[in-house]
């Protein structure tokens, strides 16, 4: 049981909203190639897979991530109980967890069509970049914006075959998106992270950062709005595309630069904030 715990706590299982970070965007863009496909079927099983695939991807990119960032993690207050950085666990041992799980991703990926799979792997080594990012540019949270959201343009293609202009505009909303929401998320580390050496947009624009999250978050909704526009009128899903913009809203005014614990919050809020809008568009259809 104590092996199962860490193991746990290695993967952030016990933490799932990065999963479920990682999902949504996979949700969406399924969401918005089954209302041009219609086949609830084939939507229905791609869901599964993607969710399946974004839990084993994510608890891979944070055993990596933790391996890379073992020593930071040790100085860090929030990171510093992690397996890795506590060393209850070893190196060895980690890297042999990121292997089956990344065994078992491909075992999911190849059930797509070539170009999803091609994409499949682009977005591993995206993910496996991330952590070194924070070392050498203050946008480390862009980067994250591309790999989590990746799965936006793999569940379009997954289903169409194809890549589209449209698509990629919806990327590009998720990834400021992603920007919004990290920056926040960061925040509560900046104190530690100054310290250390770590750069991130939290940082950067510290001096105006609901200001930054502010334009994040515009750039996002105004991206969907452009995308969506011949969709929206007096109907469910202009109605919770509405709400999903007022939760964005809302965790702008929430968090406060100088209290981890509500920003900690107004992150958490993106959960549902992912599930508004894939619920929005799947009523869509």
């Amino acid at each position: 049981m104590s092996n199962l715990k860490i193991f746990i706590n290695l993967i952030r299982l016990n933490k799932p909203i990065g999963i479920m970070l990682l999902f949504w965007p996979c949700s969406w863009g399924l969401a918005y190639a089954y209302s041009i496909e219609q086949n609830l079927n084939q939507f229905l099983y791609y869901l599964l897979l993607f969710f399946l695939g974004s839990l084993l991807m994510r608890s891979a990119g944070c055993i990596v991530n933790d391996i890379v960032d073992k020593d930071i993690d040790k100085k860090v207050l929030r990171t510093k109980n992690r397996p890795l950085a506590s060393d209850l666990i070893s190196v060895k041992l980690a890297i042999t967890y990121v292997v089956i799980l990344c065994t078992l991703a491909f075992f999911i990926l190849i059930q797509f069509n070539v170009l999803t799979i091609i994409l499949g792997f682009v977005s591993m080594i995206l993910a496996f970049s991330y952590p070194f990012m924070k070392r050498i540019t203050y946008w480390p949270q862009l980067f994250l914006g591309l790999t989590f959201n990746w799965g936006i343009v793999m569940a379009w293609t997954a289903m169409t075959n194809d890549i589209s202009v449209e698509i990629i505009t919806f990327y590009a909303a998720a990834i400021f998106w992603t920007l919004g929401y990290d920056t926040i998320y960061g925040i509560q580390d900046i104190v530690d992270d100054e310290i250390i050496g770590i750069k991130s947009t939290s940082i950067k624009f510290k001096e105006n950062i609901k200001l930054f999250v502010g334009v994040c978050y515009f750039l996002s909704s105004a991206l969907i709005i452009y995308l969506f526009y011949d969709r929206l009128g007096l109907n469910n899903f202009t109605i919770l595309v509405t709400i999903f913009i007022i939760s964005l809203i809302y965790q702008i005014i929430k968090f406060k630069k100088n209290n981890p614990k509500k920003c900690l919050q107004a992150f958490r809020v993106n959960n549902f904030s992912g599930f508004l809008l894939f619920f929005g568009m799947f009523l869509i259809n």
